[in-house]
C-alpha cells in the first residue's frame, strides 16, 4: 500500500481528536512579499502542534495485545504531547522519555494531557540521547516505541495536514513550506503532494545550527551530526529518520537553513503583530520566507505553523538572539579606568543619543588604573555600530568586540 493510501486512512482514524486546522490568509506576510500567503495553523490543534495527527494514528492502529504492553516513545516535547494525549484517550499506559533540556512547560503539558496514563522520564541532553534511554527500557518492558517521525502510520497522520490544505485551498499552492525534524511531517506531506499535486514545490526548512537533512541529501547518505544547536527543540535532531530520508530526498525542492536569532525574530514579531504564539520551530516556515522573496512573487505559498509550546521563561533568551540576530545589540571587553566620573564620561563621550547600555559588568582591581568590564549596547539602527567603534578608537579604550567571538561570547555573556 502506498503512503498516499495510508493517509487516507489516517484521515478517518483522527477525524474526531485532531482538528482540522483553518488555512489563513495572513495579509502582512502577503503584502510584504507580494505574494499571497497563507497559514496552516497546526498551533490550533488540542496538544498546540500537529504531533497528535502521527501519535493517534500510530497508537490507535496497534492491536490489542500491543496495547495492553502500553507504549513508549523519546520526544524533545510535542509528540510527547500528542502521545500523551492519545494515551489518555485511548486508556494507554506510556513511558515518555524527554532530554533533561526540555522546557519545563513541555513536560507540564505531557503530564496535564496524559494524566495518570504517564510517566516522564527526563534523560540525556538531546532527543538522541532520550532515543537511546527509551530504547534501552523497550527491551526491558516490551513495550510498543512510537517513533516521533521515522514510521510509515506516524508520517501518514501528519500527511492529513495536506489533504486538509488541498481541500481547502481556493487556488493550486505553488510553494509549500514545512518544517523539517526528524522529517516525519515533510515525508508525510509532501508524498500527498507529489501526486495530488505535483506542480507544487515542497520547500523544506531546518535551524542552521540543525541541518541534518539538508546534510544527508548533500551526501546523498543519512548522515549524523556531531553537535548541533538545541535552541530550535522541535526541530533539532542530530540524525532524521531512515524512511523519511528516502522519501525527502526525492520529494523536497529545496531546504533552506534559518539562522536561530532570524527566527527569534519572526517569534516576536508574530506575537507583536498578530497576536500568535509560536514555538521557535513553529516560526521555521515564516522566517524562511525571506530567502524565497523572489520566487514567490505573485505565488500562492502555504507555510505550516507547526507548534505554538513555548515557555514564557524563554522570552529573554528569544529577545537577546533577536537582537543580536538583527545587528542592534553588541557586547565589547574593554579596559575601564578606575576613577570616579569615568562611567559618565563613557556614557558622553561613546554613546550616541539613541544608544542604550543594557548589560555592564565591571570588577574593580585595587592597585591598577583600569579594570575589565563587560558592557552591552543596545541601538535602534544598527549602522550606529561604526559610531560606537569609532568613538571608541577615539578616547583611546583597548577593547574586544565580543559578538564575533562567540567561544569566548558565550563565556562572558552566555
Amino acid at each position: 500500500m502506498e503512503l498516499l493510501d495510508k493517509v487516507y486512512e489516517a484521515r478517518e482514524r483522527i477525524k474526531n481528536v485532531a482538528l482540522h486546522t483553518p488555512l489563513m490568509k495572513n495579509e502582512n506576510l502577503s503584502e510584504e512579499f507580494f505574494a499571497q500567503v497563507y497559514l496552516k495553523r497546526e498551533d490550533l490543534q488540542p496538544v498546540r502542534s500537529y504531533k497528535l495527527r502521527g501519535a493517534y494514528n500510530k497508537i490507535v492502529s496497534l492491536k490489542d495485545e500491543e496495547k495492553a504492553k502500553g507504549v513508549v516513545c523519546a520526544s524533545a516535547g510535542n509528540h510527547a504531547q500528542g502521545v500523551a494525549f492519545a494515551c489518555h484517550k485511548l486508556n494507554i499506559k506510556a513511558a515518555i522519555f524527554m532530554p533533561v533540556t526540555t522546557p519545563p512547560q513541555k513536560t507540564k503539558q505531557v503530564k496535564l494531557f496524559g494524566k495518570d496514563k504517564v510517566e516522564v522520564i527526563l534523560k540525556g541532553d538531546t532527543f538522541d540521547e532520550a532515543y537511546e534511554e527509551a530504547m534501552l527500557f523497550c527491551k526491558v518492558s516490551e513495550a510498543i516505541f512510537i517513533h516521533p517521525f521515522d514510521d510509515e502510520k506516524v508520517m501518514a497522520g501528519q500527511g492529513t495536514i495536506a489533504l486538509e490544505l488541498l481541500e481547502d485551498s481556493k487556488n493550486p499552492i505553488d510553494y509549500l513550506f514545512v518544517p523539517i525534524g526528524g522529517g516525519g511531517l515533510a515525508a508525510g506531506v509532501s508524498s500527498v503532494f507529489k501526486q495530488l499535486s505535483p506542480h507544487t514545490k515542497i520547500i523544506g526548512i531546518e535551524p542552521e545550527g540543525a541541518p541534518s537533512m539538508k546534510n544527508s541529501i548533500q551526501n546523498e547518505v543519512n548522515t549524523t551530526l556531531e553537535d548541533i544547536d538545541k535552541f530550535v527543540d522541535g526541530a533539532s535532531v542530530k540524525r532524521v529518520g531512515e524512511k523519511t530520508f528516502e522519501i525527502c530526498k526525492n520529494n523536497i525542492e529545496d531546504i533552506i537553513l534559518v539562522p536561530e536569532g532570524k527566527i527569534c525574530t519572526t517569534i516576536l514579531r508574530l506575537y507583536n503583530e498578530e497576536a500568535i504564539v509560536v514555538e521557535p520551530a513553529g516560526a521555521l516556515t515564516i522566517s524562511a520566507l525571506d530567502f524565497y522573496k523572489d520566487q514567490i512573487k505573485g505565488k500562492n505559498v502555504v507555510c505550516v505553523v507547526s507548534g505554538s509550546n513555548n515557555d514564557i521563561i524563554r522570552t529573554e533568551e528569544i529577545k537577546e538572539r533577536s537582537l543580536l540576530y538583527e545587528g542592534l545589540k553588541h557586547y565589547f571587553l574593554l579596559k575601564f579606568p578606575q576613577r570616579p566620573g569615568a562611567l559618565k564620561e563613557f556614557v558622553n563621550d561613546i554613546l550616541g543619543p539613541n544608544d542604550d547600555i543594557a548589560y555592564f559588568q565591571y570588577s574593580k582591581k585595587n592597585n591598577r588604573e583600569t579594570g575589565p568590564v563587560v558592557v552591552g549596547i543596545e541601538l535602534q539602527n544598527k549602522a550606529d555600530l561604526s559610531g560606537i567603534e569609532a568613538n571608541l578608537k577615539a578616547q583611546k579604550f583597548t577593547y574586544q568586540y565580543l559578538n564575533g567571538n562567540r567561544d569566548l561570547f558565550t563565556h562572558l555573556i552566555g
